[in-house]
């Protein structure tokens, strides 16, 4: 089970001080959320902090690109520093394309998919991703609540990794934290994405990530 601190929660004042604190508690990756404002009602970042946080961090750097249009901008958070791009379903029109770019870039390939999209419009492209991304908040905004079915959704999902893609990561991204983590595990998550519980942990970024790997 991995830990991936997203840092849309954290401060941005101090960010490369928060990255160092979760990488020392031993966070497993940094999720780093991109939102354009189109595809969802948000902007956050883009490749500039990309490239920011990979000079204070060795971590892998899961970037999820909540955006419209993502092949436009595949080569440019790959040269920033990305590990891995994750694209939403809803967001291409040509999935297969999209994902087979992001492996020539020789960066991990994900997918995504929103809450009310069917696990099946992901089936064909299983074999060439690394990791399935099951959000489970509508996306958008950090500190929302988590969607109870998609504990069914990850038991479903693990079922087709396991049967077409058994080296596929199962990542799951929204209202994870230290209540619900054993039971999220227990549905086949291998990748938990937790940001508000983390860096707003009132013992601080650290102690977020304790508290999670404790609870799993």
């Amino acid at each position: 089970m991995k830990i991936a601190p997203s840092i849309l929660a954290s401060d941005f004042a101090r960010l490369a001080d928060e990255i160092r604190a979760v990488e020392s508690a031993g966070a497993d990756w940094i999720h780093l959320d991109v939102m354009d404002g189109h595809f969802v009602p948000n902007i956050t970042i883009g490749p500039p902090v990309v490239r920011a946080v990979r000079a204070c961090t060795e971590l892998p750097l899961d970037v999820h690109l909540m955006i419209e249009h993502p092949d436009r901008y595949l080569e440019a958070f790959a040269d920033a520093g990305a590990n891995g791009l994750t694209v939403h379903q809803e967001a291409c029109v040509h999935l297969h394309r999209t994902l087979q770019r992001i492996r020539e870039l020789g960066v991990k390939a994900g997918v995504a998919l929103n809450p009310a999209t069917p696990l099946a419009t992901v089936e064909e492209v299983l074999p060439m991703v690394d990791l399935l991304l099951v959000m489970s908040v509508n996306p958008g905004f950090g500190g929302q609540s988590y969607i109870d079915a998609t504990t069914d959704r990850l038991r479903r999902a693990r079922v087709l990794l396991d049967e077409m893609a058994p080296q596929a990561e199962l990542e799951v991204d929204g209202g994870v934290e230290a209540s619900n983590a054993p039971l999220i595990v227990s549905a086949g998550a291998s990748v938990l994405v937790a940001g508000s519980s983390v860096f707003r942990h009132p013992g601080g970024p650290a102690a977020g990530v304790r508290a999670l790997r404790s609870a799993c």
